[in-house]
């Protein structure tokens, strides 16, 4: 503390005599050193060492202090804890002067962090003078051990930064390419993001069963190859055409008409399937229609195509780190060939679930009977949720948390949650107990929305006094839309603090996930009193939106980008797409330090 009020001293009282009048008078009794003349820092690998130098000018000084750091800050940070010289005492400070030597042992980084690695060396110095420099900061790449294929599949699959993997884009063969791109797929598999098409392909190939005779394994598996493929060609086309023009299309499929258009389609599947009545062509064309298809001996081959296609852009937006990675590769080397072969391996890996639901529903599934109106039912209230879903996006939150309390108590009482429990003998007590459930959560819904809640997570958040919960509360109502490039860069450039800026949309389900899971979370909100927090909606995507993506390179939603104290966007700590409490406040940590 003493050390820290001296050097603020110093700084007030050379800029009291600037200020005062002495400025000119001050240059010219004294011309101070620029930091690149004051401080020569350079870094050699050598004999497995790497060899630091800081050449310090005559009356400068270093000082030996939490001010002096050496770390590694890509692909990961890490302060190193580095053998310095012995340093000696300068006005009741431990300074270096004339030169600072300090060897790093290459084994010691590479224990720690595989691939390339960059080396940032920190200091903080002053002149005899009279002056003291900003923090300066100088930053050296080397390579590191080669990774193997699987290591740098488990290091992509954690990225979150796009720039960093459309460097490997760049730097990798072909082949490489696109079997990353093929595991991407599997993991986005796994995600949310495909589960709602799972009950369209099995309503699909349950619709193509006639009477008594269950689907092949052939055709199931024909069916889905169908629907895959056509989902795989929609992601290609329009990733090639977003990466030609630099645009979003998919905001375009986000259009209230739109989504108002096709949510009325899912209800419509939906009631069909609850049994209130069948849709049909006129028994003339069906007659013809089916004529041709046998002839052709394929079953629905083109209305299969058009649900893949529709379920890509309508009910699957992802927007992941690999596909804007793709993207911007894509508009960056205007490799749309290789671009459009990553993006189109990446949806055959989403589509192998769906696959083998072609393949469970040809083989394993039983003999037609009673079951199949229950299983209908089924896929009925997963047509509804999807309506839900897709309406959720044009809706205010209060309505929309009506709407999910409606679904699912109606979804109880079709149960039977109130029939005499005493009937009912096994898995059906089981199914009833599940309807209970389904019941109580839906009220709570009711309840929260009646309240003024916004979050199916937390329908009582009105009712609570969390600290936490009120802030993500306010953070949600504060304005955040009309910003452009002008304003953003104004309020970066009066913030006093770090600044992170949240770019989402309401279409945007990875946003909502960033919303209630993990900013509110307490660590990240100890983490974010470092900074200041600014969050843009894109949802109207005016011209001042498609310029701020432009501007920082971005492609959709959501994405996070962090300035430093002097304006700089810190590209290297920008992040795409959903990224859990715990790993997002262990990269805050990181960002400036």
């Amino acid at each position: 503390m003493h050390n820290l009020i001296k050097k603020l001293l110093l700084v007030s009282l050379l800029f009291s005599t600037f200020l005062f009048g002495g400025f000119d008078s001050a240059l010219k009794k004294q011309k101070f050193l620029s930091p690149d003349e004051a401080f020569e820092i350079s870094a050699v690998l050598q004999d497995d060492i790497i060899h630091t130098k800081i050449k310090i000018a005559d009356t400068i000084h270093v000082y030996d202090d939490d001010t002096l750091h050496y770390r590694i800050i890509s692909p990961q940070h890490i302060e190193l804890d580095v053998k310095k010289p012995k340093s000696h005492d300068f006005d009741g400070d431990m300074v270096f002067e004339k030169e600072l030597l300090v060897d790093i042992p290459v084994k010691d980084i590479e224990s720690k962090v595989k691939g390339n690695y960059t080396l940032e060396i920190e200091l903080l110095g002053c002149s005899d003078a009279g002056i003291c420099y900003q923090p300066v900061k100088k930053s050296f790449t080397f390579e590191g051990v080669e990774l193997g294929v699987f290591e740098k599949i488990s290091q992509l699959v954690k990225e979150g930064n796009v720039s960093r993997i459309v460097d490997v884009l760049v730097n990798e063969s072909s082949i490489f390419v696109l079997f990353i791109f093929f595991v991407f797929g599997l993991l986005l598999s796994l995600t949310p993001c495909i589960f709602p098409m799972i009950p369209i392909l099995s309503s699909i190939i349950i619709s193509q069963q006639k009477g008594e005779e269950k689907p092949s394994m052939a055709q199931a598996f024909f069916t889905s190859l169908v629907y895959v493929l056509a989902m795989a060609l929609t992601y290609t086309v329009v990733g090639l055409v977003a990466g030609i023009l630099g645009a979003d299309l998919q905001t375009a499929m986000q259009n209230p008409w739109v989504l108002t258009i096709f949510a009325g389609v899912f209800v419509a599947l939906a009631l069909s399937l609850f049994g209130y009545y069948e849709i049909g062509l006129p028994s003339s064309w069906q007659t013809k229609i089916s004529k041709a298809s046998d002839e052709a001996q394929g079953k629905g081959i083109l209305g299969t195509a058009i649900m893949g296609a529709l379920s890509a852009l309508i009910v699957g937006p992802c927007t992941a780190a690999p596909i804007s990675g793709a993207v911007i590769f894509i508009s960056h080397t205007g490799d749309a060939l290789l671009g459009g072969a990553a993006l189109f391996v990446m949806s055959l890996g989403m589509g192998m679930p769906l696959l083998l639901v072609g393949v469970g529903a040809g083989k394993f599934m039983p003999k037609p009977g009673g079951w199949m109106t229950r299983i209908s039912q089924i896929f009925g209230v997963m047509m509804l949720m999807l309506a839900v879903f897709m309406l959720s996006r044009i809706l205010p939150d209060g309505v929309t948390l009506v709407l999910w309390a409606l679904l699912f108590m109606g979804t109880a009482i079709y149960m039977g949650v109130f029939d005499d429990s005493s009937q009912t003998k096994g898995a059906s007590k089981l199914l009833q107990l599940f309807a209970l459930t389904m019941l109580l959560y839906g009220a709570s819904l009711f309840i929260g929305a009646v309240s003024g809640a916004n979050s199916m997570l937390r329908p009582f958040e009105r009712f609570t006094s969390s600290e936490v919960v009120a802030r993500s509360i306010v953070e949600k109502k504060m304005g955040n839309l009309g910003y452009s490039v002008e304003r953003l860069m104004k309020e970066v450039e009066a913030s006093d603090k770090l600044v992170i800026v949240d770019f989402g949309k309401d279409s945007c389900t990875a946003c909502t996930e960033l919303e209630e899971i993990t900013f509110p979370d307490a660590k990240v909100q100890e983490q974010l009193k470092r900074f200041t927090f600014i969050k843009i909606d894109l949802t109207a995507n005016n011209d001042d939106d498609k310029a701020l993506l432009k501007k920082f390179d971005l492609f959709g939603t959501p994405n996070i980008i962090f300035f430093d104290k002097d304006n700089k966007n810190l590209s290297e700590k920008a992040l795409t797409g959903f990224i859990g409490p715990e790993d997002f406040a262990k990269h805050l940590e990181g960002v400036d330090r």
